[in-house]
């Protein structure tokens, strides 16, 4: 009976680990995951290969990654939904390049021409 009244004391301090700062190594691997989702989804919806993805975000879990590319390609396809250009240039391109897709999206109006007459 003595063992039990001694161990409940240190089960209860074992159980508050994450007050501690200590990490639970389950939900350190969920947020990765949804970490990688939520990137392959952003890239998905900006347009990049998943190649350029994986380039651009050498950390994430290249399988969550591609699940979140997949699920939003998918979610862009159903609702017809078009992607947005990025803004970063891709990984590798040259500075023509940049240029070139740059000339070939279509320009935004100015608000300063706008208000001159």
């Amino acid at each position: 009976m003595k063992r039990i009244l001694l161990a409940l004391p240190v089960l209860a301090a074992l159980s508050a680990c994450e007050q501690l700062g200590i990490d639970d190594p389950a939900k350190v691997a969920a947020n990765k995951e949804a970490e990688g989702r939520a990137i392959g989804s952003a890239c998905r919806h900006a347009m990049r290969a998943i190649e350029d993805c994986y380039v651009l975000n050498p950390k994430a879990q290249k399988a969550a990654v591609y699940t979140g590319w997949r699920e939003m390609d998918e979610y862009m396809r159903e609702n017809k939904l078009e992607g947005v250009a990025p803004v970063v240039p891709r990984p590798g391109a040259r500075p023509a390049q940049v240029a070139e897709e740059a000339e070939a999206r279509p320009a935004e109006p100015s608000r300063d021409k706008a208000k001159a007459p």
